[in-house]
């Protein structure tokens, strides 16, 4: 029996297990891929605030460093959002890895290509995992179960009903291409109902020719393919290139858990919907929650107690540290979809770009608020910011 089992060695899962591997437990980690960081579900986008949960990140892991984000407006006007410490474009393959070593070397144990297909439950408990590891069958038994999975299994929902609901999920779809024409030093970020409804396309640069170009939407008639492609064969910068890489799936934009754990159980991550809702960048917040979870869990079994009441701090700690920051940010998507292309121009002209970047934090609405109210027809939509 291990002191902690954590099912998902995504950033969430791994930095979870090296905290409380550090602090001196027992533990297991599962992964269904059969290597760990493989395929990348993600942009790669990161900003270096994240070196506060997790330190310095080595070289190998960083693809491009960047110095802020270049919006798009619908009318191809752009401004630049700089970072005030700068971000990163990540190889995520090799970062994940990074991370998963870092918790090995702490003490954990991981074990990929081994799909979890069942939590035991014994007298309202969650207690172990059933799962298959290259064709066999295995049970493992542990104090506490953590699911870290994403936003895709099954697990989840067994353990606390949690499922993502159709109108909160994005369809993504992102090339990696090669030989294209881009501005390395910012990612480069074009809005507009036409080219992306509700979402984004994306150009993260991973090098001076080199970038993953991506497009997130509401799911509709129209797929993600066909509007990426689309925006590739519009800009002859990016339709020269070559496809080296395709990556696809759903993330979710919202939908916060109120609640998330059970007796001997806690989820975290995008298994949680903890993904910033207008971005849908989910590798800071899967660090920090991996990170707040380990703590709870820690001074839990520490007092003997891993019962749905002592871990229920897991909750307040979350939405004091991060929800009510997503939950800001997630009323800002609510408005921003509901804008039209003419509304997005102008508020190209009017913002502060310092400001945009704390509008994607869940700071500073209010100001946002004020330019929305200029004009009548905005004002409901300004109030639901307040």
């Amino acid at each position: 029996m291990y002191d902690v089992i954590i099912v998902g060695a995504g950033p969430a899962g791994t930095c979870c297990a090296k905290r409380l591997a550090d602090k001196g437990f027992s533990v297991k980690v599962y992964d269904r891929r059969r290597e760990i960081g493989s395929p990348k579900r993600c942009g790669e986008g990161l900003s270096e605030s994240i070196i506060k949960y997790i330190g310095e990140i080595p070289e190998r892991c960083i693809a491009k460093r960047i110095k802020g984000s270049r919006i798009y407006a619908p009318n191809g006007k752009s401004v630049d959002a700089m970072l005030e410490y700068g971000g990163y474009v990540l190889e995520r393959k090799v970062f994940d890895k990074w991370l998963a070593e870092e918790a090995i070397k702490a003490g954990a144990e991981i074990q990929s290509d081994s799909f979890i297909e069942e939590l035991i439950e014994e007298d309202g408990k969650f207690v172990g995992v059933k799962g298959e590891f290259v064709g066999d069958k295995f049970e493992e038994r542990a104090k506490v179960v953590v699911c870290a999975t994403g936003a895709e299994s099954s697990l989840r929902k067994q353990a606390l009903g949690i499922v993502s609901k159709t109108e909160l999920i994005d369809s993504c779809l992102q090339y990696e291409m090669s030989g294209i024409d881009i501005d390395p030093d910012f990612i480069h970020i074009y809005l507009g109902n036409e080219i992306s409804p509700r979402g984004y396309v994306w150009v993260f640069p991973k090098g001076k020719d080199r970038a993953n170009v991506g497009v997130g939407i509401v799911p509709g008639e129209k797929t993600a393919k066909h509007y990426l492609n689309s925006f590739i064969a519009n800009h002859p910068e990016l339709k020269k290139g070559s496809i080296i890489e395709v990556n696809g799936g759903c993330i979710p934009v919202g939908g916060m858990q109120e609640n998330m754990v059970a007796d001997g159980l806690i989820v975290c991550g995008e298994a949680a919907h903890q993904v910033n809702p207008i971005h849908g960048g989910g590798i800071k917040e899967a660090v920090i929650s991996g990170v707040l979870a380990a703590d709870v869990i820690s001074d839990c079994l520490k007092k003997g107690d891993v019962s749905n009441k002592a871990l229920m701090v897991f909750n307040k700690m979350w939405w004091e540290e991060r929800g009510y920051l997503m939950r800001n940010v997630e009323r800002l998507r609510e408005v921003m979809e509901k804008l039209s292309d003419e509304d997005l121009n102008n508020l190209a002209d009017a913002l502060d770009p310092k400001d945009i970047i704390e509008f994607t934090r869940g700071s500073k609405l209010s100001i946002l608020a004020k330019v929305l109210m200029r004009k009548p027809k905005l004002v409901k939509l300004a109030k639901h910011l307040l």
